[in-house]
């Protein structure tokens, strides 16, 4: 029995896009080579194969451990045990990068983890997101002058 009838999907509901595997595969090669469709079709497969692969070990990890959530580590211990462990350093230093990379977007972004603002900061937030909606709803009305956050004491 595969993997992909254990879950009760087939082979055509789990794919990656292919516009993406074309676009990596043609970064990953010299600009003079070309893949037939053929092959990049193959490479697509093998790809959703050895996810499955990865993702099913991973969650034997998990249980072993007793675990409900698969974690990191259980992917990089299951990389090992299927015989891959030449790539956890590589798929690590991907995975820190891609914290690093996905913390500061939402830092640095329009969406901040709440426990970085105040009760009183989300809820001006709130009030001016809901502000921009609303005049985005009546059809580009101006938005009020947002409330100075930090009130004055001399009055």
């Amino acid at each position: 029995m595969e993997p992909m009838d254990i879950v009760g999907k087939t082979k055509e509901d789990a794919s990656l896009p292919k516009a993406t595997m074309t676009k990596i595969i043609k970064e990953m090669l010299p600009p003079d080579v070309r893949v037939a469709r053929d092959a990049q079709d193959l490479l697509i497969e093998c790809c959703v194969e050895f996810i499955n692969l990865i993702s099913s070990e991973s969650n034997e990890v998990c249980n072993r451990e007793e675990k409900r959530t698969i974690a990191p580590e259980h992917v990089l211990k299951a990389l090992e045990v299927l015989g891959f462990g030449e790539y956890i350093e590589e798929v690590y230093a991907a995975y820190e990068q891609h914290r690093l990379e996905t913390m500061d977007s939402i830092k640095g972004g329009k969406w901040t983890n709440g426990a970085e603002m105040t009760e009183e900061e989300a809820l001006a937030e709130q009030q001016r997101m809901f502000a921009e909606a609303r005049a985005r709803m009546n059809g580009g009305a101006t938005i009020p002058k947002q409330a100075d956050p930090e009130p004055h004491l001399d009055s």
